[in-house]
């Protein structure tokens, strides 16, 4: 079946009732009817639902839609976007491992790879990954993850793929891509060799604001990668928090499962029912409206190219756009969603834009169906140094566009005010 008829149908069957729309589970907890079954539950000699912080039915949902709509094997929701990153590197890498992260990404991302995790003791070094030509000299016999983004918010970049996981694969390391902007309509990162997907379901999933929610998706196969690889031994070896279950000699995706019966269990940063099922909602929706999206930044990026007060616009769905073959090569009908960047001279200018828009709302959000302007080097990124901001190719003057739904001639005369 097609994304289209997947993120509408799969992962549920009518119920007695026969209700088209999925069942809204809003419990904590779950009536096991045996002492037997109770135990079997917790035993993994069968499965069901347990507790809303491992499991739930309309959350079950939501995981294995967004699994078959990217193209993946499994997939574990979280309560944010933040929580998803964090669970998806801390379940490869412990205390004196380093990951390579690459230097395009959004800035809470940053802080969190780079900043907190370094708290405990796991270190990152930066790469470029638009060529990805320094990635391999940065790895070493403790590297467990290569982290990038597939489309960069705000820098709208693209990576090389094909060479970040020719590099990772050649030394047996997991892959893990934030793949929020593009969304699966556009693009899926696992038919390209990723591991591993994660996306902020709060940004174009959702759709209209409306709720926090991450996603971890893993591919088919992850688990051949991962089983006797000595780089992930809480894979292969007993782990003493389970009466010593070896998640090797399991037959289920391995990866998503250690996720959600470790980290989930234990951290507890579980989206709740109502959350899932606002994002099912939305995902319902999504093919239809990323088109829109992408239509809409193209015509705003192509007058704002031809703007005599804007220095440069990064959107790769433009012909002339430096990154328009990589958009070609990856994205669907090389559209490239419905994020873009423009900069002007300076922080004032910048400033100015942004209090004159009536339109735009200044808001640190993107996919949103009502267009937002944000200044990210004050507001997104404001925790990076200076040198930290050239370095991930934010000036002063960049100013990051979601556009949304509405009509794009008024977005541009919005824009055309606005800027003078």
């Amino acid at each position: 079946m097609t994304q289209e008829t997947l993120a509408l149908h799969h992962g549920y069957e009518k119920n007695d009732f026969g209700t088209m729309a999925v069942p809204l589970y809003q419990t904590t907890a779950y009536d096991f009817g045996s002492a037997e079954r109770a135990a079997n539950l917790f035993a993994l000699r069968e499965l069901g639902p347990i507790y809303t912080r491992l499991n739930n039915p309309t959350t079950e949902v939501l995981e294995s839609r967004i699994a078959a709509v990217e193209g993946g094997e499994a997939t574990l929701a979280t309560s944010s976007g933040q929580a998803a990153i964090f669970f998806a590197v801390a379940n490869l890498a412990e205390a004196g491992d380093n990951i390579l992260v690459a230097r395009k990404i959004y800035g809470g991302a940053t802080t969190l790879l780079t900043h907190t995790l370094k708290r405990f003791g796991i270190t990152a070094k930066c790469f470029d990954s638009d060529n990805a030509d320094d990635l391999e000299a940065l790895i070493d016999e403790k590297t467990k993850v290569i982290y990038f983004e597939s489309l960069s918010n705000p820098q709208i970049a693209i990576p090389n793929v094909e060479k970040i996981v020719r590099i990772a694969n050649k030394h047996n390391i997991v892959t893990v891509c934030d793949n929020t902007v593009a969304t699966p309509i556009l693009f899926q990162p696992l038919k390209f060799g990723v591991d591993v997907v994660v996306h902020s379901a709060s940004k174009y999933i959702t759709g209209q604001g409306l709720a926090i929610g991450g996603l971890i998706v893993s591919r088919n196969g992850l688990n051949e990668k991962l089983i006797g690889n000595p780089l992930y031994p809480q894979f292969n070896e007993p782990d003493e928090s389970y009466h010593g279950l070896v998640y090797a000699d399991l037959p289920f995706p391995i990866y998503i499962l250690r996720a959600r019966l470790s980290l989930l269990r234990d951290i507890g940063a579980v989206p709740a029912p109502f959350n899932s099922w606002l994002l099912i909602q939305g995902l319902e929706t999504l093919s239809i409206r990323i088109k829109q999206h992408s239509q809409n930044a193209y015509e705003v990026a192509k007058y704002l190219k031809a703007h005599p007060k804007v220095k440069s616009v990064s959107y790769p769905g433009l012909e002339d756009d430096a990154q328009h073959d990589k958009a070609k090569r990856y994205f669907k009908d090389a559209q490239t969603s419905g994020l873009l960047s423009f900069v002007v001279e300076d922080f004032e200018t910048a400033k100015n834009i942004l209090n004159n828009t009536k339109l735009f709302a200044v808001v640190v959000n993107i996919g949103d169906s009502k267009s937002i302007i944000t200044h990210p080097a004050s507001t997104t990124h404001q925790q990076l140094s200076t040198e930290e901001l050239n370095a991930a190719g934010i000036p002063e003057g960049l100013i990051r566009l979601s556009i949304g739904l509405e009509s794009s001639a008024d977005l541009i005369a919005d824009l055309e005010q606005a800027i003078g």
